[in-house]
This record gives structure tokens, sequence and C-alpha cells, in this order.
């Protein structure tokens, strides 16, 4: 591939030195060209005068396609890479020397610098010829370094039996598919052909592979061709989409792969070379962020950004997203040592142009965050550092108030102490009408973050959005460590449903939503649909190539405290209020005067310094109408009655009985 433009004149000071049958092939295409395009020009027949001139020409000539080969980078690119992109180079070469050659011609007089004047009709023809020749022979190696590759690596021992594979989608993603897969040697695909919905492509080809009929066709073409394995290469497939084909393929059965989507790709996450296994995500089919890139980069570029719990599921995307719009600096505010170390050593891997600095520090310790604040003044700060699982905070209230509304509270008074422009607060949905105490205590915390809005110039707001895939904690990671281990999947309860979006496009909008703040905001995201928590648990077993209920069981525990059976993105009565991002809404939430906050925190300190976790449970139901906070139950993981054993098994037994009659 070509460099850029400013590595040129580096990366080519001694190509020359490097690649001496390069300049000699060179040389002689362009050499040859130039006759040819004489030869043409007199039938083959050139008169002697005429031969004198192009002698005394090809010098100067070939030096001026040399030189517009150079300025535009060609010799930076690596022969058996070539590509159809690396052909504008090449074109702009041709262009250039064209112009200069014709310049010549016309400007200069004829009779003192004859030999510098090529006749129009051989400039045109002879750049034509050299370029082509120039182009067709790098094309050549390339082809020819293929061709060594693959028979050297089918001789050499590890050597696999390719797998008879079909590609769902001729579209982009497809094309792009193919061609990495017949550039490479150590390919494990022996493509027979595409299938796609599209029936104007049946017939056509991509990549020299036919398109072989629709996913109709699919169990009939997978009959004829042996197929071992579809792989689906549909950009921004829907998760419908996804879901059909995979019940195709279960039922031929042949295994079904998937290729990242071409903005996981632009995002730098995979490589289009990593098929891999349809996961979870590829079922929930979020459609991709659309981001405001300017916006985006006038909030961020050139700023000092801080993170707190930056080595968290959110956080540490959080930083590998403002990586993207150039930060002057990027601070990592983390208490755990080991989650510091492994964003710190992801950020020197793959983004070693950010400047940044990994900070060890707990958000409660006023000296320490002070000490930050005033070493590096952050303009932008993202606040995601929090207690956030809702079973352990019934068991831990206090900690989730100094946590959660105390921490809070010191780092956004340092903010607005310190001059930070910005100060971003990564809320939850479970902060709407709460019935757990972290839900509560993020809900306290929105509270007094719009009462610091009040006291200090800082832009103080909060993002709100559901559960994130994947995340430390999450449900998702809990189902697959429990398929994988051959456990029963634990589920609370078969009517639970939850919002789900995916750790990149949480980061991304909440940082499309701090750019969009000016103050006092509450955003709250678009998460789409909600999704039922059975639904994901059997979707999760299928695509570990197993049956739910037979291969792996699903037990239902029974909803904790805290939990709620369906959550809600907006309180009761609020109106939304559109922004300039579809998926970014701001909460019309009713805002509390300061000494009413100032009593709340009063309050909560008291309780919290005399460990009454009981009367930190009334105090949320005292000063939030909409909380539900339930008395603390003796213990939380308990032993589940008789009565609630039955009832739970059931409701299994009925499921099971409802499959069996459907089978």
């Amino acid at each position: 591939m070509t460099n850029l433009p400013e590595n040129n004149q580096k990366d080519q000071r001694f190509w020359f030195l490097l690649r001496p049958f390069q300049l000699l092939a060179d040389v002689a295409i362009l050499c040859g060209a130039f006759f040819l395009a004489y030869l043409f020009r007199f039938d083959f027949q050139i008169p002697e005068p005429y031969l004198d001139n192009a002698l005394n020409q090809i010098p100067f000539v070939v030096l001026v396609q040399f030189a517009s080969l150079f300025v535009v980078g060609t010799y930076s690119i690596i022969w058996r890479y070539v590509s159809l992109e690396d052909i504008k180079a090449f074109l702009k070469a041709a262009v250039i020397s064209g112009i200069v050659l014709v310049l010549f011609r016309l400007l200069l007089s004829p009779e003192r610098f004859i030999r510098w004047q090529v006749p129009l009709s051989i400039i045109l023809m002879d750049t034509f010829f050299a370029f082509a020749g120039l182009l067709g022979l790098r094309v050549l190696r390339r082809f020819f370094y293929e061709f060594s590759e693959k028979r050297t690596f089918q001789l050499g021992k590890r050597r696999k039996i390719p797998k008879s594979t079909l590609i769902v989608g001729a579209g982009r993603l497809g094309a792009a598919t193919i061609k990495e897969v017949a550039g490479r040697a150590d390919t494990e695909l022996d493509v027979k052909g595409f299938i796609d919905d599209d029936r104007y492509k049946k017939g056509g080809s991509v990549g020299g592979k036919k398109v072989l009929g629709t996913t109709d066709d699919l169990a009939r073409l997978a009959d004829e061709l042996q197929v071992d394995q579809v792989v689906l290469a549909i950009d921004h497939a829907k998760s419908k989409e996804i879901r059909r084909i995979l019940d195709i393929c279960r039922a031929i059965p042949v295994k079904a792969q998937i290729v990242p989507s071409l903005n996981e790709i632009a995002h730098g996450r995979v490589s289009i070379n990593r098929i891999r296994d349809v996961e979870i995500e590829d079922l929930l089919g979020r459609e991709p962020v659309e981001l405001d890139g300017k916006n985006l980069h006038d909030f961020l570029s050139g700023k000092t950004v801080m993170v707190t719990g930056a080595g968290g599921s959110i956080g540490s995307e959080l930083v590998k997203q403002i990586t993207n719009f150039n930060p002057k600096l990027l601070l990592l505010v983390e208490r755990t040592e080991f989650a510091l170390f492994q964003i710190e050593r992801e950020l020197v891997k793959n983004f070693s142009e950010t400047k940044f600095i990994p900070l060890l520090a707990d958000i409660g310790d006023q000296a320490r965050m002070r000490e930050i604040f005033g070493e590096y003044k952050p303009e932008v700060v993202f606040h995601a550092a929090a207690h956030k699982h809702v079973p352990l905070m019934e068991i831990n209230p206090t900690e989730a108030i100094k946590n959660n509304i105390f921490a809070t509270k010191l780092v956004g008074e340092l903010a607005g102490e310190f001059g930070t422009k910005d100060f971003v607060l990564i809320s939850t949905d479970k902060a709407v009408n709460p019935t757990s105490v972290m839900g509560a205590s993020k809900r306290i915390a929105e509270i007094v973050l719009q009462n610091l809005n009040r006291i200090y110039a800082t832009n103080y707001m909060a993002v709100r959005f559901g559960n994130v895939l994947g995340s430390t904690g999450s449900v998702v990671p809990i189902f697959r460590e429990q398929i994988k281990s051959g456990k029963a999947v634990t589920v609370t309860d078969p009517k639970m449903t939850r919002y789900f979006m995916t750790i990149p496009e949480a980061s991304q909008l909440v940082l499309q939503a701090g750019a969009l703040g000016a103050g006092g905001e509450i955003f709250i995201l678009d998460m789409g649909d909600p999704v039922k928590i059975l639904d994901l648990a059997e979707d999760m077993i299928r695509l570990s190539g197993l049956e739910p209920y037979e291969d792996i069981d699903i037990v239902f525990s029974g909803v904790r405290q805290g939990e709620k059976l369906f959550e809600e993105l907006e309180i009761t009565g609020e109106n939304l209020l559109k922004t300039q991002h579809p998926k970014i809404f701001i909460g019309k939430i009713a805002t509390y005067e300061g000494e009413e906050v100032e009593n709340i925190l009063s309050n909560f300190r008291q309780a919290v310094e005399a460990n009454d976790r009981t009367k930190i449970r009334r105090l949320f139901n005292h000063f939030l109408p909409e909380a539900k906070i339930h008395e603390e139950k003796e213990t939380l993981f308990n032993v589940k009655t008789t009565e609630e054993t039955n009832l739970i098994g059931a409701h299994r037994s009925s499921q099971l009985e409802n499959r069996l009659q459907k089978s």
C-alpha cells in the first residue's frame, strides 16, 4: 500500500540501492515504451532524423517520468501487495509527466531546444505505454508472489485441508472477504460461491466466484457442493436476518461463521481476515452509531481529558474512543492496579501516538484527587467510576453511598474548583423509579451534579443508559462461563427483560452527549427494544453449538432484592426533548433546590457514619418520591423456599412440554 505523502521521500531515499532489479526493469520499460511510441507514429519505419531526435530525447523523457513516479510515492509501494488503490499513484505520475512534456513542447523554442521537444502524439502514446507497462509489471509480480507463496505453503508440513464454504452476501463486505481469502496462502476456506437475496446478482460473479442463488437455495446448494460451513458477509445485517440464516444452517446442519462489519473494521476493532463465530452481539443487531465527528473533534481535540474508572468496561472503551480525537493528554484514573495495568498496556500497544498518564487513585480520596486536579487541570472529565452491581450494593449500601454519591460530589467539586469545562457522569436506567440501592444512589448523584451546575462555571451533565453487553459482572459473561463449564444457565425470572447496547456504542454516545451538553442536562440514550433474558440465554446456548434444555439446562433462581422485572428509561410523566443526534434525548427531570440537596447529603452522611443500613433505605424512599426501596432481607442469597422452587419447576416443566409438543 502507498505510504502517506509526507513519508514518501523518507521511504524512497535509498530505494535504488535496495531494489536494483526494479530500477533496471523500470528503465527498460520506459525506454521500450518511448521507442514503441515512435514506431507506432511512423508505421514501424522511423526516418533517420527522427531516430536521432528520439535518441537525444529519451534521457530527458525517462528522467521526467522517474521524477513524477518519485513525487507521487510509487516507490513506497511494495510490489507483491500492489492493489487497485495503488493505480491512483501511477495515474497521477502519468498526468504529471505528460503535462511537463507537453509544456516543454509548447513553451520552448524549437530552434534551440529540439531535443527537449517531443511530438505531442509521441507524448500521448509513450505516457500510455510507459505507465501501463510499469503497472503491469507490478501486477505480474504480485501474481507470481501469491502463486509462489501458496505453492510453498502447500508443500509445508502444517497444511490444513480447506473447508468447502459458501459466502452469504455478495456486496462490499463479501467482495472484501473473497479478495482477502484469495490473497492468503494460509486460508482455510475453499469458497464455492456466493449466496445473495438480491435476485439481480444471481449468475454474476464477485472476485471470480459466482452468485449461485438466494438463501432459499442454501440447503440445496450446501448438499450439492458438500459445504462444510457458511460465512455471513453482510454489512450492517439485522438481527432477524442473521437469526434466519442461522436457523437454516442449524437445520442443514452446517457451521455458520460471520465476517466483522466494515464499521468494526474501520474502527480498528477487528481485521477483515478474522472470520469468527456468530456472537450474541450479532443477534441483538443494533445499528452502528453515526457520530458528529466535527462536534467531537472540537470537544476533545487538544484538551486534557480525564476518565475515572478508566480500567472498567465503559471507562476503558471511553479511553480508546477518545484517542480517535487527538487529546493533548489523557488521564487514566483507576483504583484497581491490575485494571489500570491492562488499559495502560493496551494503549501502549495500539494507541502509541496518544500521550497518557496512568494514575492509581481512589476517587473518594480527597487529598489524592486534589493533587491530580491541581497538577493536570483536566478540561473534560468523564466520570465512569462507580459501584454498579445491584445485589452487592444491597448488602453494602454504605459503600454505594460513599462511592456513587460522595465521591461523585468530591470529583465534581474539584472539577468546578480547578476550572474543568465539561463534566460527564455515567448514570444508569436503574436511576429511573429506583428499586435498588445502586439505582437510587445514582439518582442522588444526578441531583448532586445538577446542583453543582448552579454553583460552578463547569458544564455538568449525566448520561443514562441500560445494560452493556460484555461489561464486567453483566449477564453475558456470566452465561458464557456457565455454558463453558457445562453448568445450568441461571435466569432470575422467565419474564425478565433488559435493554442492551454494545460497549463501543454506549461509549460513543456518551462522548457525543458530552459534546452536545450545555450544562444541567440528563441525557437518555435510545436503547432500542428490550430483550428477554430467557431468550438471551437460549440464543447463547445455541451459538455454542448446543441445545437449551437438552445439552445445557436453564434454571430460574427468582428475582433478587433490588431487581426489577422490567427496566425503564424515563421517569413517569417526564417529557423527552430531542437533540441533534437521533439516539440522544434530554430528560426534563425535576431539579432540587440547593438547601434541599445539602439536607439530603447531610442525612446520608450521618447514616453512613452510623452504618445504619435501615436508615439509608428509608432516606432513599423519603427524598426520592419515585423510589421503592424495600427493607433489607436477612439473607439475600438464600435457598428458595419449597413453594418458590415448586413454582419455578412447574414453569420449566410446562415450558419443556410445550417445546416437545412443537417438535
